[in-house]
């Protein structure tokens, strides 16, 4: 008996969040971007927020190069991924070397920024082309064949794909 309202808070929860992340994504939100800091490209994430694609083997802090793969495991794989082998996403709001996304938006979708000096490179599965432009709030967002790369704040770890579909305009990243 206890356990359909224990069943029912827990489905009204989920329906909270995904309200917030959908509304947070929508054409209101805030232009602002966020007050982001990004631990030192070699440092693992902590959890929650990750910065880039992990750096290559010996790379500089300095001039980091970082190594966007494909992952071949789950049920959505193949799909790119990033620091620490996180999921990366694509935005269908976004156009060609178009962020949509800012203010909460951007908390909610961590966008895939370099500082200067940085760089990335394509690691195993990956053929398209990798590159950069900039966003409204000046940093430097990469892109996959011209769509700006997302990570989703609510993914923790590797494999995790959460993001997926959600408000039916968050996909994970194709290679």
């Amino acid at each position: 008996m206890l356990e359909q309202p224990l069943r029912a808070r827990r489905l009204a929860t989920i329906a909270i969040a995904a309200t917030v992340l959908i509304g947070a994504c929508s054409a209101g939100a805030s232009p602002t971007p966020p007050a982001a800091t990004q631990p030192p490209a070699a440092t693992p994430a902590p959890s929650g927020t990750p910065p880039p694609a992990s750096p290559s083997a010996g790379a500089s802090a300095a001039a980091s190069v970082y190594e966007v793969t494909a992952a071949t495991t789950g049920s959505l794989a193949p799909y790119l991924t990033g620091e620490g082998g996180k999921t990366l996403y694509t935005f269908k709001k976004d156009t060609a070397n178009v962020s949509n996304c800012t203010g909460g938006c951007a908390s909610a979708w961590p966008p895939f920024t370099l500082d200067p000096g940085e760089s990335t490179k394509n690691g195993a599965g990956v053929t398209g082309t990798l590159a950069t432009f900039t966003r409204a709030d000046g940093k430097m967002q990469v892109t996959y064949k011209g769509a700006p790369l997302y990570y989703f704040a609510s993914d923790t770890k590797a494999g995790d794909t959460s993001g997926q579909g959600v408000g039916g305009i968050w996909f994970v990243a194709k290679p």
